[in-house]
């Protein structure tokens, strides 16, 4: 009676555990199927071919890279509106470092990512010492960020030398996004950062009573969260060849994409693939922008529309318990 009792619950204990990233991993690809073949029997002749996939898959992996630095940065309930003003800046540190200095790949790559993981500190150092809300500290740091940018261009376009943009061809950027994805995953998964992450952003004040220096790892979420917007710097200056300084808050414009796979993260988090769910996403966020631009929708449309898709995704895949406050 006892044994034949263990051996029920043990398939079923199993059973449960499979089930969980499996059905995470279902619900993501038949999204991606569903988008891919309304625009596919919409406009058939100029959208969705496999080489067209591998393309937006491609495009999507710059912005991959850096959500899933930022989910750390989010799962603890704060926000960056300083993220398009980072890589702005980070790219062209690096071009500059690269180019005016001869330094070449080692300074595209090491600017990029110093200057990605400064601007974090910023953020975050503000933020803990300020102790006003993180989205007011980042937006007031954009625009010194941005200011930064321009000054250390010149004013001029910053192109980066032929030779230089290896990290935009697919197997660059692949190698790239897959060693920030190693990264991110043992960080979250096999360091304290990463059980800090998840108990300061379940609940800080249980975390302060466990002894966890709770501002202390929030300066170094905002860091890591930094450092990976610095590799998504590298990938979108030799993916695009090019970065223009701006200001006036314009660099808010990159914010959104990235921000938009970290959703992903969070609301798959309970499948236990949140890492998995931002790449996968941004493909998703991907398809259909990129079916919108093969209908000839105006932008106007398409950003509507992409908006109202997050909010049902994240409504279908996202339960709030009894008791538990929506924040």
């Amino acid at each position: 009676m006892g044994s034949s009792a263990k051996t029920a619950a043990g398939p079923a204990t199993g059973r449960k555990k499979i089930s969980g990233a499996a059905k995470g991993y279902l619900i993501l690809f038949l999204l991606v199927f569903a988008a891919w073949a309304v625009f596919k029997i919409i406009t058939p002749h100029n959208f969705g071919s496999p080489a067209n996939l591998l393309s937006y898959f491609q495009s999507g992996l710059l912005a991959a890279t850096g959500a899933i630095g930022f989910y750390f940065v989010m799962v603890m309930g704060m926000f960056d509106f300083s993220i398009g003003a980072n890589i702005v800046l980070s790219a062209i540190v690096g071009c500059v470092l690269a180019n005016r200095f001869g330094m070449g790949y080692a300074g595209l790559i090491i600017g990029a990512l110093v200057t990605g993981t400064i601007v974090g500190f910023c953020n975050g150092f503000f933020y803990t010492k300020l102790r006003i809300p993180s989205m007011i500290v980042t937006t007031g740091l954009a625009l010194i960020y941005e200011s930064l940018a321009n000054y250390v261009a010149g004013g001029t376009e910053q192109t980066l030398a032929s030779n230089m943009r290896w990290f935009g061809s697919m197997a660059g950027s692949i190698v790239l996004a897959a060693i920030a994805f190693v990264v991110a995953f043992i960080l979250l998964k096999y360091t304290k950062l990463g059980t800090y992450t998840y108990a300061i952003g379940s609940n800080e004040y249980v975390a302060k009573n466990m002894g966890i220096n709770c501002d202390k790892y929030k300066l170094i979420a905002f860091m890591v969260s930094g450092a990976f917007f610095g590799a998504e710097a590298v990938l979108s200056i030799s993916y695009g060849s090019s970065m223009v300084a701006v200001t006036g808050m314009s660099s808010m414009s990159r914010n959104f994409v990235p921000t938009m796979g970290c959703f992903f993260g969070l609301a798959f988090k309970k499948y236990g693939i949140p890492l998995q769910a931002i790449i996968i996403g941004e493909f998703f966020v991907n398809i259909i922008f990129y079916g919108f631009i093969a209908l000839g929708a105006p932008t106007a449309i398409q950003d509507v529309i992409t908006g109202l898709a997050l909010l049902v995704i994240i409504t279908l895949t996202t339960k709030a318990r009894k008791g538990e406050i929506v924040k």
